[in-house]
């Protein structure tokens, strides 16, 4: 269904947009935004940068989006192709119609085992690519860390790469041919002969050979010669296309491929709708080795001699470095800290730098984990001639190599989370010099940044010489904005020097794009200006990209916290406002309002929890970057402006717009921990929907109702049967649906006698107490006699907690001062029983109450002692974690029969997967039950509490179950299903019919002995 955001009382430019948008509504089938809320929201992608585009066309397949390319030009309109939106050159943004490929233009089209190639769309991901291929025992080789959603169309636009291309090269190296639409409409076929079957492509590459030809000399004289090189166009290997034909007696027309040309092009010369890509064959073996450093410059030294292979046919695929400042920030972070403890220490002084080395079996080799074992052994050879300041650690893995990669792959979003005004930014994050030059180089950079006042981070695909540098400067500061432009020429005249190009990888856009004159000259620049004429005469592809780019001053124009281009910009700025989270640990609240940074990590399609929405919806809006995007533009008073990069000067609480984007965020808290920079959407979700209600004064029946879940919970226990029998009836689900929106086709859970427990004699046994929450109290009860049956087994005296409520519902739904109330009267009383008790342990049957009591505890401004809160958050534990971590300490150790359980499939809770890691549930659990136990790799269930109980979510809620969750379950058939959590257990049955199990019962039925 296309969606057409047409609002009243525009002004004249927003009418003209909204006329385009209707007449480009009537004629594609994929969706048209043009409304200001959608167009924002593409405004921005992993750069500095914020345009605000003139639309958004989301087409439904390459047809949809040829005849978008075509509609737009019947009006004259600029067009911006995109994918990802991971650019971190500003290529992605700009003004004019963006066409966003990946949603609907994603498909494989064919695979060719045996020539090893195959067709992929513009939209789909290099993870997509891979899946599709690997049964056959390939793989396409550019693995940017963007790969689970970076889109060839990107990769392609980019010439992307990745940290193994000293073997395999760049995009254009992986490439047979393009499907493409140039800027009037034609669609073109370019590969290797195209010349010979088509008019167009004869006459398009007769004038770019004529061009590398009257330039030739200037071509072999300017172009850099390293490995990896992405600046201007790619006229250096079109001029080597002619060299090899010349060298080969073959015809010039029938050699050259004009589709490596496009690699690299920024989208500024045609619009990539699919691509026949070179595959590679999986290789049979891989290991990886990790060496720790206490300095930057020794793991700088040691990079050229570990890449020499000694002869062998093949070193290693990659040599990635990380340094002190990107290990110190994984160290604070939720998600990749345990990734920094398996690294190897040195052996004196602290971690600060680390090199992977990484080593794939070359296809012919006849033994491969031999040849993996020997690659080892000649790498701990050439570190002790080095004396190296730590021995080499090495596996092969799998699991270990995936965990220690991840922390490499997430290097630039972690650098967001450096506290202070000064940020680091990426305007020379990309320069590439010969390996040999590495060390000088570094040297030199470290000189210019501590010159002006700064300093900056190092990381580096080093074994193509591409080294990633950050430096910390404030663009709100004017003479840090001077800094940034100094800096930007002084290192691109280094690398020159040093014979490389201040871009290896990411390209030029709009940060790189001002330093090409000075690095290619005029002549040069004026021949790349001849290229785009030779495709785009009207310039509408991607304008101001490559070919006439700003002057220096522009790479610190048009920014997030400056918007409009001016002599006097507009400075964004947050509110002032008395928030009911404390923002501390995210640098204040505008911290967090501007935490995202745009990397899309949150746009992957499996794999982890984050995004479940966007994966059950592949919308950009529905994404954890769509969310904080509009939460930013929202907060910051910019939806609301009348011309773009302006703001109103208050925040939009309540914008309409902003609610829609919102409603279909479950708060699983996943972004909090697998975002690398720790975006926190679930508090900020409630942030925003508690200060909108304060600002209309109220909050809504439905809201306070769902907050207060216990108490109508506790009313349905004292008459249960009537209650259950009240629920099922018609007039009781018409009235749910009425008056709190409660789609009929879900049940409310039945209520049941409220828990008790036996009460315990006061005898020397440990106690532990149960906390009893909403659900295993009223609806659930057999959990927490389980619970009390399985803690007095190992020993302990059980007492029931009944404490209140942790505030999870009022948290959820936005209403965060009874939240405040609340969790202030429910830790008063546990810590009364808990005194009385001498607890030494609280258990947390629901792991949202947990999360609670852990994490949102800590961060509301409660009213309770901080120490308290502290305390109680530290001692509170899942059943399952808490006898794991104490397993030797039990005062008795029970006898467990697994075959009683049999096969059984565990499907973790988010918040537990995002607070603790499905280890808090399946370490006891593998421990008792070993290979009986599958954990499932799924992503939130589409639940969330009452989030997929009302009538407007429910559909997408099942959608979300039918991510992962749902066919894990079916496809689990003769095993056990078990779920910590209510709302899992709850949709499984609805989405599957499949009855789950809390662990507790699990645990309980295992019991050796009479049930």
């Amino acid at each position: 269904m296309v969606r057409l955001n047409v609002l009243e009382g525009l002004s004249k430019e927003e009418s003209a947009r909204a006329g385009h948008a209707r007449w480009l509504h009537e004629r594609l089938r994929g969706q048209v935004r043009f409304g200001r809320h959608d167009r924002m929201l593409w405004s921005t992608d992993a750069s500095i940068f914020q345009v605000e585009p003139y639309g958004v066309v989301v087409p439904a397949d390459a047809s949809d989006a040829l005849e978008a390319v075509r509609l737009t030009r019947e009006r004259g309109l600029a067009i911006l192709p995109r994918g990802g939106g991971t650019s971190l050159g500003g290529q992605c943004v700009g003004e004019g119609v963006v066409i966003d490929f990946s949603a609907g233009c994603r498909a494989i089209r064919s695979v060719d085992p045996g020539g090893r190639r195959c067709w992929a769309d513009a939209g789909a991901s290099i993870g997509d690519v891979n899946a599709a291929v690997a049964e056959h025992g390939l793989f396409f080789a550019p693995d940017p860390s963007t790969w689970r959603h970076a889109n060839v169309g990107g990769c392609v636009g980019n010439n992307a790469a990745g940290t193994r291309s000293v073997r395999y090269g760049r995009t254009s190296e992986n490439l047979h041919g393009l499907d493409v639409v140039l800027a009037d409409g034609t669609r073109l076929t370019l590969d290797e002969g195209a010349a010979s079957r088509s008019p167009i492509a004869l006459r398009l590459t007769a004038k770019i050979v004529e061009i590398c030809r009257r330039h030739e000399s200037l071509i072999r004289e300017r172009f850099p010669k390293t490995v990896r090189r992405n600046a201007g166009y790619g006229l250096d290997m079109i001029l080597a296309q002619l060299d090899a034909a010349e060298r080969d007696g073959v015809g010039v027309m029938d050699r050259v491929n004009l589709a490596p040309l496009l690699c690299g092009s920024e989208g500024t010369l045609a619009v990539t709708l699919g691509a026949e890509l070179k595959l590679h064959a999986l290789p049979r073996a891989k290991g990886l080795a990790v060496i720790g450093f206490n300095a930057l410059a020794p793991a700088i030294e040691a990079v050229g001699p570990i890449l020499d292979p000694g002869g062998r046919s093949a070193g290693p695929v990659a040599v990635e470095l990380l340094d002190d400042l990107v290990v110190g920030l994984a160290k604070r972070n939720v998600e990749y800290r345990r990734y920094v403890e398996l690294m190897p220490q040195p052996r004196s002084g602290e971690l600060e730098a680390v090199l992977y080395i990484e080593y794939f079996a070359p296809e012919d080799a006849d033994d491969p984990e031999a040849w993996i074992e020997e690659s080892f052994g000649e790498l701990r050879e050439r570190a002790a001639r080095l004396d190296l300041s730590a021995g080499v650690w090495a596996t092969r893995d799998p699991g270990e190599m995936a965990s220690l990669l991840k922390l490499r792959s997430s290097g630039e979003p972690l650098l967001h989370g450096i506290p202070g005004n000064r940020k680091p930014l990426g305007f020379v994050e990309d320069n590439a010099v010969p390996v040999e030059s590495l060390p000088e180089f570094v040297r030199e950079f470290q000189e210019i940044l501590s010159r002006h006042g700064t300093r900056g981070s190092f990381y580096a695909h080093a074994s193509v010489g591409v080294l990633h540098v950050r430096p910390l400067l404030d663009l709100r500061d004017g003479a840090d904005r001077e800094r940034m432009e100094e800096i930007a020429v002084e290192v691109a005249d280094l690398a020159q020097r040093l014979g490389g190009v201040m871009s290896g990888e990411h390209g030029d856009g709009r940060i790189r794009g001002p330093l090409l004159e000075r690095y290619f000259g005029p002549e040069l620049m004026a021949a790349f200006g001849e290229v785009k004429r030779v495709f785009d005469p009207e310039n509408r592809l991607n304008p101001g990209n490559i070919v006439e780019p700003g002057p220096i001053a522009s790479i610190h124009e048009n920014t997030r916290v400056q918007p409009a281009a001016a002599k006097e910009p507009v400075e964004i700025a947050g509110p002032e406002v008395e928030t009911y989270f404390d923002y501390a640990d995210q640098h204040g609240f505008m911290g967090a309002v501007e935490m995202c940074n745009g990397a899309g990590v949150c746009r992957k399609k499996s794999g982890g929890v984050m995004c479940p929405s966007y994966m059950a919806s592949l919308d950009e809006r529905h994404a954890t970057r769509g969310r904080g995007n509009a939460l930013r533009l929202a907060i910051t008073g910019q939806l609301a402006a009348n011309r773009p990069g302006s703001a109103s000067g208050r925040p939009e609480w309540g914008d309409p717009e902003t609610e829609a984007t919102l409603n279909l965020c479950l708060s699983c808290k996943a972004c909090k921990s697998e975002c690398p920079s720790n975006v926190d959407i679930a508090r900020l979700k409630a942030e925003y929907t508690a200060q909108t209600f304060r600002d209309r004064g109220g909050v809504p029946l439905k809201n306070r109702v769902f907050a207060n879940v216990r108490l109508l919970n506790r009313l349905g226990s004292i008459a249960p049967g009537l209650a259950n029998f009240a629920n099922r009836t018609p007039l009781a689900k018409w009235a749910l649906r009425t008056l709190l929106g409660i789609d009929p086709r879900r049940d409310v859970p039945s209520f049941e006698n409220k828990l008790r427990f036996e009460p315990s004699s006061q005898d020397d046994r440990p106690c532990v107490a149960v906390f009893a929450d909403c659900f295993s109290t009223f609806n659930e009860t057999e959990i927490g006699r389980a619970t009390e049956r399985v803690l007095g087994a190992f020993g302990y005296r059980v007492v029931l907690a009944d404490a209140g409520c942790c505030a999870r519902p009022h948290i959820s739904t936005g209403v965060l001062d009874s939240a405040i109330a609340t969790a202030d009267a429910t830790l008063a009383r546990l810590d009364a029983i808990a005194t009385d008790h001498a607890a030494d342990a609280i258990i947390v049957l629901e792991p949202s109450c947990l999360s609670a009591i852990t994490d949102d505890w800590r961060q509301l401004k409660l009213r309770s002692d901080k120490d308290t809160v502290e305390r109680f958050a530290s001692k509170s534990f899942l059943l399952e974690d808490f006898l794991e971590r104490r397993w030797d300490e039990h005062p008795e150790r029970p006898v467990f029969d697994a075959d009683r359980a049999g096969g059984v499939l565990f499907h973790g809770h988010c918040h537990q997967k995002a607070m603790w890691g499905v280890e808090s549930s399946s370490k006891l659990l593998t421990r008792l039950l070993g290979d009986r136990l599958d954990v499932a790799d799924t992503t939130c269930c589409g639940m969330a509490g009452s989030f997929g109980y009302t009538t407007d979510r429910y559909d997408f809620s099942m959608s979300v179950g039918e991510v992962s969750v749902f066919p894990a379950v079916r496809a689990a058939e003769g095993r056990a299903v078990c779920a910590p959590g209510t709302s899992c257990r709850h949709q499984i049955k609805d989405g599957t019919g499949r009855e789950a199990v809390h662990p507790a019962v699990l645990l309980a039925s295992m019991l050796a002995g009479p049930q």
